[in-house]
């Protein structure tokens, strides 16, 4: 990776003289109080290194007798300079060789010059920038919308399914009564049954009743003409006999009622209303049984997606233990954006922009007033643990501060030494202590 070994600024904005080598890795703290050039300097290495677009738009410092001038060596072995009334660059290897910005291009990250162009960011577009380095975006994107419609389609499925059980609860229900609707034809066909064989009943009795008095008139017939003595008896015993065949039939005969099958009838309409109320109310059961097994069966499949979504989040090669990406946003140990502290953000930001570009080893941060001591601390053993580079400012002037910058150059711990060897002596930083 490449970082910064040493860089002077002259007459850029508001500084004067600056000579510094930034700790190599770590956190390299420019302190001061406001207006005295700390952000300048920033300003500076930007210029220098990320070309035309980073240009400050008025460069020379107001009042300065000579152009702005900047020199800065990268650890690779390149100088950067800008010198003379247009500020042109001038780029050379470590062989001496000359080049211009399209070198430097090779191995800066443009975010690492302009980190408010990340920190700034909409969620969405840091989540992407991350994803696009990692290589998963458009697989992440595909289970996402996957994720969404299924959500989505589910979500209107429980909806539904919550109407029809709550329609089944308010509907009324009949136990007694069958499961299909009686029609009033059978019902009416059924009593012409009965009725036919009461009639057949009331026909047989007439014939009991009408061979009872011919055995009468037989048995007078008899007394009356002996003569036909004979002839009589024989009628008689005949008559007598099928008397008694038809009486012994007539006296199992019973007529059938007709009564509940006219009480049905009258009720009928009443009946089918009761069964028909029951059917819906059983068919209305099934339907929200059925759509509560639809919305169990997408929850399953949301389940699986979810699950493949974190399986490729989880193989892919994430700049940070603990960061990935739910929703088409950035999470950190859990937490989104605005759930994660100063120092967890700019963690965050330093990670992804190293991954973005790991041949760019620095990354300028301005405006560290947000982190208390302890956590600037930890923010640098950190970066030292990564062997990153941060070059950053902050409005104070403790002792957490790597060097003071006052009144445009670095101020001396000798307040009587001359400007001159002031500008000429540089700050030599231990890394990571500050």
């Amino acid at each position: 990776m490449v970082t910064i070994n040493e860089l002077q600024i002259e007459n850029l904005k508001k500084v004067k003289a600056v000579k510094l080598e930034p700790s190599a890795s770590g956190l390299t703290v420019i302190g001061g109080r406001n207006g005295q050039g700390k952000t300048s300097i920033l300003d500076a290495i930007a210029w220098a290194l990320g070309g035309e677009k980073f240009r400050p738009g008025n460069p020379a410092r107001g009042g300065a007798l000579t152009p702005p001038n900047l020199h800065v060596e990268l650890s690779n072995g390149i100088i950067v300079e800008r010198r003379g009334q247009n500020s042109s660059l001038k780029v050379i290897d470590s062989t001496g060789k000359k080049s211009g910005q399209r070198l430097l291009n090779e191995f800066i990250s443009t975010l690492a010059l302009d980190l408010p162009a990340f920190m700034h960011a909409s969620e969405n577009e840091k989540a992407d920038t991350l994803l696009r380095i990692i290589g998963v975006g458009n697989r992440l994107q595909t289970f996402d919308r996957q994720e969404a419609q299924l959500y989505s389609q589910r979500t209107e499925i429980g909806r539904i399914a919550d109407r029809k059980k709550k329609a089944a609860e308010e509907m009324p229900f009949y136990p007694d009564v069958p499961k299909e609707p009686i029609s009033a034809a059978e019902l009416v066909r059924q009593q012409q049954e009965i009725l036919a064989r009461n009639g057949m009943n009331a026909e047989k009795r007439h014939d009991a009743k009408r061979l009872r008095e011919a055995a009468n008139m037989a048995e007078n017939e008899v007394i009356a003409l002996e003569r036909r003595l004979k002839i009589a008896r024989e009628n008689l015993e005949r008559a007598q006999a099928d008397a008694e065949t038809a009486e012994k039939s007539a006296e199992d005969l019973q007529d059938e009622s007709t009564s509940e099958l006219e009480e049905n009838l009258r009720k009928i309409d009443e009946l089918n209303t009761k069964i028909r109320s029951n059917a819906a109310k059983e068919a209305t059961e099934i339907e929200a049984d059925n759509l509560v097994q639809e919305y169990d069966d997408l929850s399953d499949k949301i389940k699986n997606i979810r699950e493949q979504r974190d399986a490729l989040l989880d193989a892919a090669d994430l700049p940070l233990p603990g960061l990935s990406v739910k929703d088409g946003k950035l999470i950190y140990k859990g937490q989104p954006w605005d759930g994660m502290s100063g120092a967890e953000q700019l963690k965050v930001a330093v990670a992804i922009i190293r991954k973005l570009n790991p041949e760019c080893g620095f990354v300028l941060m301005d405006k560290l007033e947000q982190m208390d001591v302890d956590t600037l601390r930890e923010f640098g053993a950190w970066l030292q643990q990564e062997g990153l580079q941060v070059i950053a400012t902050r409005v104070s002037t403790g002792d957490e501060c790597s060097v003071i910058i006052e009144d445009g150059m670095v101020k001396s711990d000798d307040p009587e030494a001359p400007a001159e060897e002031i500008r000429q002596k540089a700050p030599k930083f231990v890394k990571g202590v500050f």
